[in-house]
């Protein structure tokens, strides 16, 4: 076996990445689900935690080009316009027209002003976060945008000459106390999330979208949604409607002209988010920013997970690395299999070999015949991948991919 034959597309050098993200953890209230590290933006001084990510970019201005440039948050939309001009400005002055270039925005926060100056400084996809069309549920997420934000949103975005356009969803909310009468079907709670569901898929493909993401809510350690479970005052949807959820999901968007390409994300032909399909080919990217990852020169490192912490190590021209690793060989095979195995394409047998030096069908003989018995793996045309039927219970089935 050999562990040096690497294809230089699949693993650039270390002058070129596959992406850069940039994490923007400022938000105008946190959301009762959310896990990611973001605090109100009211506590800081945006302008400095700015300076502090241009500062630390400046560490990479070796690297002759990023393939993508995605910034996330938080809600980076919350930042003064300024500001967040500032950042791509400077991003778009050393490394210009990346192949893709995407920001997150909270439909709340945007204007046709801001969205037109966003395209014009060389944003070329938006990434709205929607997440229901039903004022309860985003009342019950503790969203702060409404309903009709969404649409607006999205007509501002197409009007200021974005064409790529995505919408981030979240099914499996618990039962609202009250639904609009469209959405109502035999009256059961049940019947009531799942209907809630559906007019929120449909909801989205009306508006003409190029991308769908759908995501089960999820109860992270911590957050006031899980605290609120431990107490007995929230239940969480029954895994059969959650499951009977995400299956509608698959339907609905295939049938509205949407193609699956991994497990949670649905594109119209030739809008895949090819950020993200980056992350789930493995290859090296740069994080910066408070919180941010990244995977570059063999390592896996983490920034420190604190505004006013990131920002003193900047400007006291210390490390902002708060965790490393370097995994082995065998580490980058496992994490280049599970990543691959969420797209619906699944590993590419060469391409995987190509890229690790290890033969997939032989580093994983044992789970996938395992698997494969049970009907939820196949291998076919040089591909290994999961069947419809083991979407639904994915993260159980990778977790056998994770080591050897």
């Amino acid at each position: 076996m050999d562990n040096q034959k690497f294809d230089s597309e699949l693993c650039p050098s270390d002058r070129r990445a596959a992406g850069l993200y940039v994490h923007i953890p400022f938000c105008e209230a946190k959301c009762r689900y959310c896990g990611f590290y973001s605090e109100p933006i009211k506590n800081h001084a945006p302008q400095r935690l700015v300076s502090a990510i241009i500062r630390e970019l400046g560490q990479y201005d070796h690297i002759e080009a990023f393939q993508t440039v995605y910034i996330g948050g938080g809600s980076p939309s919350c930042l003064p316009a300024e500001q967040l001009l500032r950042l791509i400005r400077e991003i778009t002055s050393h490394w210009p027209k990346p192949e893709e270039f995407t920001i997150e925005v909270n439909p709340g926060q945007v204007n046709k002003s801001i969205l037109s100056r966003l395209r014009t400084a060389g944003v070329t996809r938006i990434s709205i976060g929607a997440q229901s069309f039903n004022s309860d549920e985003l009342n019950f997420l503790g969203r702060r945008h409404s309903v009709g934000d969404i649409g607006r949103a999205v007509e501002m975005a197409r009007r200021a000459g974005f064409e790529n356009i995505g919408l981030d969803l979240i099914f499996a909310i618990p039962p609202s106390t009250s639904l609009p009468s469209t959405m109502l079907g035999t009256g059961r709670a049940s019947d009531s999330t799942l209907d809630s569901w559906k007019y929120s898929l449909r909801s989205a493909i009306d508006l003409d979208v190029q991308h769908i993401s759908a995501y089960a809510l999820t109860y992270e350690e911590g957050t006031p949604l899980q605290k609120a479970v431990e107490a007995g005052e929230v239940a969480p949807v029954d895994e059969e409607i959650d499951r009977q959820m995400y299956e509608t999901t698959i339907d609905e968007l295939e049938k509205a002209g949407f193609k699956q390409y991994e497990i949670s994300n649905f594109a119209r032909p030739g809008f895949e988010c090819k950020h993200n399909l980056n992350y789930w080919r493995n290859l090296p990217y740069i994080g910066v920013g408070p919180a941010a990852g990244s995977y570059w020169n063999g390592k896996r490192t983490l920034n420190i997970a604190d505004v006013k912490k990131y920002i003193d190590a900047i400007e006291q021209e210390t490390t902002v690395t708060d965790e490393s690793e370097t995994p082995d060989n065998t580490q980058i095979a496992c994490e280049t299999a599970v990543l691959n195995l969420r797209r619906r394409c699944g590993i590419i047998l060469d391409e995987f070999e190509n890229q690790t030096g290890f033969d997939a069908m032989k580093l994983f003989t044992e789970p996938i015949g395992r698997y494969r018995e049970l009907g939820l793996i196949e291998a076919t045309d040089g591909r290994l991948f999961l069947t419809r039927d083991a979407l639904p219970i994915a993260d159980s089935v990778l977790c056998d991919f994770s080591t050897t």
